[in-house]
């Protein structure tokens, strides 16, 4: 049985993101697409582009370094960096299954408790959220009229689907799942393993409040913004590597870049296919031709996932050779 998940959790996402893609590509012309990549695309802005995609994880392994101080535990640099090119590769493989392989690279090679490890991961999820939002509610002020085209193209509308519930229907909907979690906490209490998941749930509970006791807020915020732009260039640059990109500007490049971060929200390995439609589709919207901006997408991500696996085989010979530490 728990096979039979694993396999479903690995093909469902492979599944999924292939379904797009193969929609997306149908009938295109390798052999033209193989032409841009050798003898179109500057490829040196690409490679300019690498740093930041290495810098903004090495950020993140600092940053969550910083947040476990408060909760009294204090891994290496070196492993929490690790940890975090580890867990990228990992949710190649199993989307949003890099959370707890780096939690639990923590607990093997330094001694962390998962609970308090995973904690700050919500905290981190919870801050790196309110930032995207933020940026994307400025950018849709200033580039409103590009938003709107793509909902009309893309046949989103968000009051057609607030319009199909009701207010008895939200209420339903509420009193349900309080009914649920009610009946979860009762049964919980009559498993033997309800005492383990308790004490799960509290040390959860002291990774998410220790962002008050942060000693360095300071460089908290410095290393949340560096996070997010150093993501930023390491996609802004590659539009430099083509032509048909390279004039489209500071603007479109925050749009198709928020676009992007939340078209990963979908858990296919690295946001395949809902990344390459989302971007592409705000491409067309500035004016870049469909074929070029299905080169763009592809491209782009291929060879940035190439570099994850690339940091990811890196950290795990790094790993290979870290001496595991019993006490914190």
């Amino acid at each position: 049985m728990k096979i039979g998940n694993i396999t479903l959790k690995i093909l469902m996402p492979l599944c999924l993101g292939g379904a797009i893609l193969y929609w997306m590509y149908r009938g295109e012309d390798w052999r033209q697409i193989r032409h841009v990549m050798t003898d179109e695309m500057d490829w040196t802005w690409m490679l300019l582009s690498f740093p930041f995609g290495i810098v903004a994880q090495m950020f993140r392994g600092w940053r969550w370094r910083q947040t476990l101080e408060p909760v009294g535990e204090h891994p290496r640099t070196s492993v929490s960096i690790h940890s975090i090119f580890l867990s990228y590769a990992a949710s190649l493989l199993i989307p949003r299954v890099g959370e707890f392989t780096r939690c639990g690279v923590l607990k093997r090679y330094d001694n962390i408790s998962f609970p308090k490890a995973l904690g700050t991961v919500v905290t981190e999820r919870a801050i790196d959220s309110l930032l995207v939002m933020g940026i994307t509610a400025v950018v849709l002020l200033l580039e409103m009229s590009t938003f709107g085209m793509f909902f009309r193209k893309t046949g989103t509308n968000l009051q057609t689907i607030l319009h199909g519930f009701s207010w008895a229907g939200y209420f339903v909907a509420a009193v349900s799942a309080v009914a649920i979690l009610i009946l979860l906490h009762f049964l919980l209490r009559k498993l033997s393993i309800y005492n383990k998941v308790k004490m799960t749930f509290k040390g959860i509970w002291q990774g998410v409040i220790s962002l008050k006791d942060v000693r360095n807020i300071p460089l908290f915020v410095a290393f949340t913004l560096g996070i997010w732009l150093s993501y930023f260039l390491h996609y802004y640059l590659t539009f430099f590597c083509f032509d048909f990109t390279a004039d489209l500007g500071l603007g479109c490049a925050l749009v198709t870049f928020i676009v992007g971060s939340i078209a990963v929200i979908v858990p296919t390995p690295n946001g395949a296919g809902p990344w390459h439609f989302a971007v592409k589709t705000m491409l067309i919207l500035y004016g870049v031709a469909d074929d070029h901006a299905l080169y763009f997408v592809l491209i782009v991500h291929t060879v940035q996932t190439m570099l994850v696996v690339l940091m990811g085989i890196y950290a795990w010979l790094a790993l290979s050779f870290t001496k595991v530490r019993t006490n914190p």
